[in-house]
């Protein structure tokens, strides 16, 4: 019945002394029978369920007792209104008189619809935010998993689906690394998977255009090396400093592919990895370990008062050089006396499309300066036959006005270019090339390197010009 009931009949109860619920129940239907009729009489009315069972709550304090009476009713309002209205008539419960007023009567329906209206605003609060999609989000969703479904292997590395026909591949460091980029539409990357690079990789990377695209931490910085080492790599690009390639967003990749550079450029920038000392190769234990910027090239002028200044440090280099006995001290003494007189217009540092520099002719007041001893040559070329031409076995490092800043073993060509302050212009070896030094060269900032002969090379950077003293003094 309470299922079906429509109204809630609430009625109030007094009665001068103690009653009990059986007491009142008997007296609603004993005071109320043939009141109404037989169409309301309240038995016959509960036995076709057309009122639900009576419940009255009564209690008793100090000789009189109070209480409530609900009935629960389906008939409609009009009946439902007699039939309260017919308790009211109630005047003696048991042996006690008694008053019935009803407080209210609630319509169950509409008790239902607020908890319809309060369950609904639940729902509507909490079941459908996550779930309201706007068109872009379901069209980039359904983009999403459709590139993350087309992440492949290749050879067993999380490789994106164009590895095997791209005649250029992207590496990076990890499987999330290749679903970034496949995320935004890049499709022919390849993960090393650590810093260990494996020779699938590797071998990949001396058959097409690569481009190492890392992180910009410390991991990153090692990848690269073992990369310069084992493979063969044409650009690089780094994520922005403190973010991993995986957490970037689209603008941010594109940024860093356009922004690649070219490696040989790349490792000899002062500004490569966060936790490096701003070179892919160990920097030399030096005050200031950083790397010389880029000179201006051969063809370009010397500035006048730089040339001054110059003359001055290779004076205290010439000093230097003479302490450290490395020359004979008719030789050293030459060179002390040249470059007092240094201080003069020295010859023009541009030079032809080759970056040849043959200085012009001595003015009169230089050869009356340098006539009492042979003037130390003052040309490339000059050094060049001084130093391999007269088998010195030395490495010579000039400036940018070819000037000596100092003379050293050629044994020693690696720790002297190393350690090397200022930054020497030229470097001049009676003896082999060979790739240890043209990188420290390279790092270093040196742009010319003539020596007897050139050894076997991996990787020649291209802002180091190599000249062979044979070629150099054929021409």
């Amino acid at each position: 019945m309470d299922d079906t009931a429509k109204y809630l009949i609430h009625a109030d109860i007094t009665a001068d002394g103690v009653v009990e619920r059986s007491d009142v129940v008997g007296a609603i239907f004993g005071q109320t029978e043939g009141l109404l009729g037989d169409d309301l009489d309240l038995r016959d009315l509960q036995q076709s369920s057309k009122v639900g069972r009576i419940d009255v709550h009564i209690e008793s304090q100090h000789g009189q007792s109070f209480g409530t009476i609900t009935i629960a009713s389906s008939l409609d309002k009009v009946e439902t209104a007699i039939l309260a209205a017919s308790l009211e008539t109630i005047e003696r419960v048991g042996p006690c008189r008694a008053s019935v007023s009803i407080a209210s009567i609630e319509d169950v329906r509409a008790a239902k619809r607020r908890e319809v209206v309060d369950r609904a605003k639940d729902l509507l609060a909490s079941s459908f935010d996550d779930s309201v999609m706007t068109s872009q989000e379901i069209l980039d969703e359904v983009r999403q998993s459709i590139r993350v479904e087309d992440i492949t292997e290749y050879e067993g590395f999380p490789a994106g689906p164009n590895v095997t026909d791209s005649d250029a591949i992207i590496v990076v460091e990890g499987r999330s690394d290749v679903l970034t980029l496949l995320r935004y539409g890049v499709k022919n990357a390849i993960a090393v998977e650590g810093t260990n690079v494996p020779d699938t990789v590797a071998d990949l990377t001396q058959a097409r255009t690569t481009t190492a695209f890392l992180d910009a931490d410390r991991g990153g910085d090692l990848i690269l090396k073992e990369l310069d080492q084992v493979g063969d790599i044409d650009y690089v690009a780094v994520a922005p400093h403190g973010k991993s390639v995986e957490d970037l967003s689209r603008d941010e990749v594109m940024a860093s592919l356009r922004g690649k550079r070219r490696f040989d450029r790349f490792e000899a920038d002062e500004t490569v990895m966060a936790a490096t000392d701003g070179s892919t190769f160990p920097a030399p234990e030096t005050d200031e370990a950083t790397v010389r910027p880029m000179e201006p090239s051969v063809e370009t002028e010397s500035n006048e008062d730089g040339g001054s200044e110059a003359a001055v440090e290779r004076e205290n280099e010439t000093e230097d050089g003479h302490e450290a006995g490395t020359i004979g001290e008719a030789e050293t003494a030459n060179e002390t006396e040249t470059d007092s007189g240094a201080d003069g217009d020295e010859p023009d540092a541009s030079g032809d499309e080759n970056g040849d520099i043959d200085a012009d002719p001595k003015s009169a007041s230089e050869a009356e300066a340098g006539s009492e001893t042979d003037p130390e040559p003052m040309t490339l070329r000059g050094h060049t036959k001084a130093v391999i031409d007269d088998e010195s076995d030395i490495v010579r490092l000039l400036d940018d006005d070819f000037g000596i800043l100092a003379d050293a073993p050629a044994a020693e060509t690696f720790a002297t270019i190393a350690e090397a302050e200022p930054v020497p212009h030229a470097v001049v070896i009676d003896g082999v090339l060979n790739q240890r030094i043209l990188d420290v060269s390279a790092q270093r900032g040196v742009e010319q390197i003539i020596a007897r002969e050139e050894g076997e090379f991996v990787k020649k950077p291209t802002t180091v010009r190599i000249i062979t003293a044979d070629q150099l003094l054929r021409r």
